[in-house]
């Protein structure tokens, strides 16, 4: 196969060992700035440029597209679709899963576990939403933050209305969730390919840090994941419709809860704790994946004819 990876990044761990598996199952392979592509959208022969050449001849492509760059990342990603191309996470469940109030509210329609979220606009409902999700202490969460930026975890309810109040003044928009104390500081990041949980880890928070991200400080370890976190964290990437998503769990007294779902989880850490080969997993399951998707192409050719 031909595939295109979107990267920022050729050196970024997770795009070289994308790189290394998918070239050691004798594929070829082409890391793509998305940012550098340009784009001809027209009814008759839509087009992708890249450094001046049209790319073009490419069967899958893997996005590995940071948040900061969602929007013309997705649009590229949307536009090799377009051009018939398998994407092993569409654009359409890339953008689901970035928009952290619409995700929630996908994974509430499907009964899946979350901590108790409220969402408003006006400083007036500040009060009302602070005893939405049981008083202080609880947490405070950017929509647009990743890996742990814009996440406050406000301990009164003084420091609740304070940091609330602030973030409405800057009109950002904030999800105000309750604080799992009983998870102490750690999470499960539950690697999710297919319908299977290929891998898994704990996260701890390092002392006196409440937010687990290894980017922060955190450590990690091997863990064995029990029949109900395994189920939540596959239909919580169905329900985005993500092939490929990490998916972050808490133990909750009242069962494990769903953080977040991220459509471009990092390989490095998962790699490094589970010893797994993840890369060379995600490249197999895209081989079947394309198989399938031309095989269904050359039936529905065969039905127009």
């Amino acid at each position: 196969m031909k595939i295109a990876i979107l990267s920022r990044n050729a050196e970024l761990y997770s795009t070289k060992r994308l790189v290394e598996a998918a070239t050691a199952a004798g594929h070829d392979v082409h890391v793509i700035d998305p940012l550098m592509c340009y784009m001809n959208i027209n009814r008759i022969s839509s087009s992708i440029h890249y450094k001046g050449e049209v790319l073009e001849g490419f069967d899958a492509v893997i996005p590995r597209i940071g948040a900061s760059i969602t929007f013309y990342g997705t649009a590229v990603l949307r536009q090799f679709e377009m051009m018939g191309v398998y994407s092993l996470n569409e654009s359409v469940a890339i953008g689901r899963a970035r928009d952290k109030l619409r995700s929630l509210q996908l994974l509430a329609r499907q009964g899946i576990g979350l901590p108790v979220t409220g969402f408003a606009d006006k400083p007036g409902d500040i009060p009302d939403l602070i005893e939405m999700v049981g008083g202080a202490p609880l947490v405070i969460k950017l929509l647009e933050g990743t890996q742990g930026i814009g996440v406050v975890l406000a301990e009164t309810r003084t420091a609740a209305e304070s940091v609330i109040d602030a973030f409405m003044g800057l009109n950002a928009h904030i999800l105000v969730q309750e604080y799992i104390r009983e998870a102490n500081g750690a999470d499960l990041r539950c690697f999710v390919v297919g319908d299977k949980v290929i891998a898994a880890m704990k996260r701890q928070a390092k002392a006196g840090e409440f937010r687990s991200n290894l980017h922060r400080g955190g450590t990690a370890t091997k863990i064995s994941l029990t029949p109900e976190e395994r189920r939540i964290a596959i239909a919580a990437a169905k329900t985005m419709g993500l092939a490929v998503a990490g998916v972050d769990l808490l133990r909750s007294n009242h069962g494990p809860v769903v953080m977040e779902v991220n459509s471009s989880p990092g390989l490095e850490g998962i790699e490094t704790t589970t010893e797994k080969d993840v890369a060379g997993l995600i490249i197999a399951h895209l081989e079947k994946q394309v198989a399938s998707f031309k095989s269904k192409k050359q039936v529905n050719t065969k039905g127009t004819g």
